[in-house]
């Protein structure tokens, strides 16, 4: 029987800078990885440890994996010290995926919060991918600074794309800055899609997400329709370490995509 913390490895080919504090890794595996949007693998830097990360690139590519990373710890900084021709471990994939044959036919919300917009874009890049089996896909993002924003140089070519529809918003402006000012939430004050039917999609940081849902079930959103990532807290991604229990669930088993019809009833499910 194969070992479940066995990872293989994987060559990285390159590195994009993002921000000053955030870059994505564009891996080939060894083998084949064979995610799906909403899933996370684990990677593993030898010496240093590993983490868990949500791929930013679409299930659709199989050659090469793609992951944005933001400098927070031990192993994300041990990470930041390599370079194209490296290697790291990868395993999984592990989690749970979004149903995406249940969004067919309706329009996807997505709004996302700093680097949260990392594994919003491998949704986001699997929905257009398929575009003609949705309605609409309205993505509402918000970062800190401009010089924050990640995928800058992408997103205009992702709002020609059709049926596309994307605004942004940063908490403080600089004179570039032509956009909205504010927190991300302040891009929802017209939602142009119907709330009752559509589906919403949701990750960013925590205090984000909760203010964020907080306003789509306001706005009509019913709670089985609204998806959040939950991966916060995520460690082993297996269901072992019991570092990421939410009510009754582990959300690297279970989750990460977790409905807010799911976890509503729990006490600060956002902490």
């Amino acid at each position: 029987m194969a070992n479940p913390y066995q990872p293989i490895e994987a060559q990285i080919l390159k590195t994009i800078d993002e921000t000053p504090t955030i870059r994505t890794f564009v891996l080939k595996p060894e083998q084949d990885v064979p995610f799906l949007a909403g899933q996370f693998v684990e990677l593993t830097v030898p010496g240093h440890g590993e983490a868990p990360f949500t791929p930013s690139s679409s299930h659709f590519e199989r050659e090469t994996i793609e992951v944005t990373i933001m400098k927070v710890g031990r192993a994300t900084t041990a990470l930041f010290g390599l370079k194209a021709g490296d290697s790291v471990g990868i395993r999984g994939p592990y989690g749970q995926r979004y149903p995406l044959e249940s969004f067919e036919g309706k329009d996807i919300y997505l709004v996302g919060g700093g680097v949260g917009l990392a594994p919003l874009r491998s949704l986001f890049l699997s929905l257009v991918h398929e575009i003609d089996k949705y309605r609409r896909v309205f993505l509402r993002y918000g970062a800190r600074t401009p010089e924050e924003i990640v995928y800058k140089y992408l997103i205009p070519q992702w709002e020609k794309l059709k049926k596309v529809d994307i605004d942004l918003s940063v908490d403080v402006g600089d004179k570039s800055w032509v956009r909205k000012v504010g927190v991300v939430t302040c891009l929802m004050d017209d939602i142009p899609c119907d709330e009752t039917s559509s589906i919403a999609v949701v990750c960013g940081p925590p205090v984000m997400m909760k203010f964020v849902t907080f306003k789509l079930v306001d706005a009509g959103f019913k709670p089985e329709n609204i998806y959040l990532s939950m991966e916060t807290n995520m460690s082993c991604g297996l269901g072992q370490c019991g570092h990421c229990r939410l009510g009754p669930y582990f959300t690297c088993k279970d989750g990460p995509v977790l409905t807010w019809e799911q976890i509503k009833d729990i006490p600060e499910p956002f902490v």
